[in-house]
């Protein structure tokens, strides 16, 4: 439940997770709150907001309950930002530097969880090995990843 949490906060949010803890039980409880609270990039938009840089409403009021999902338009406020303000450049990197740490923790995550458990059923009710091999290229910031090209 506590990485469900680290991921719902940084905005890999589904609500099929929820599926995993007993109804009425204090974690899924716990994800169902976290489930409807906005996350660091709801933050981070806002911080670009306030930084002058016009940031698109469907990105500023995007459901929080969902997944961050990329956005072209968006993409295109974050070109300018890096070009043309350095703190805001900064921050951007910062947060490619989380992700790319928590996928690398992913990646020592599936490579712990083989070696221990090999194929079997995972504890958090999944299929195991191969469900956290499927999270592994799955970015928290996709759009700042999908800029990287343009930079």
């Amino acid at each position: 439940m506590q990485f469900r949490r680290i991921e719902f906060a940084f905005g890999y949010k589904r609500s099929s997770a929820l599926h995993h803890y007993p109804e009425g039980s204090d974690e899924r409880a716990e994800l169902e709150r976290a489930l409807g609270e906005p996350t660091v990039w709801d933050a981070f938009l806002r911080y670009l907001e306030r930084q002058g840089f016009a940031v698109p409403a469907e990105a500023l009021d995007r459901d929080v309950g969902q997944a961050v999902a990329p956005s072209a338009a968006l993409q295109e406020v974050l070109l300018h930002a890096y070009r043309k303000d350095t703190p805001v450049n900064l921050v951007c990197e910062r947060l490619v530097d989380l992700d790319e740490g928590l996928q690398e923790w992913r990646y020592r995550h599936v490579k712990m969880v083989e070696r221990t458990i090999g194929t079997k059923v995972g504890s958090g009710g999944s299929s195991g090995v191969e469900y956290l091999k499927s999270t592994l290229f799955r970015p928290l910031f996709p759009d700042l990843w999908a800029i990287r090209v343009s930079l």
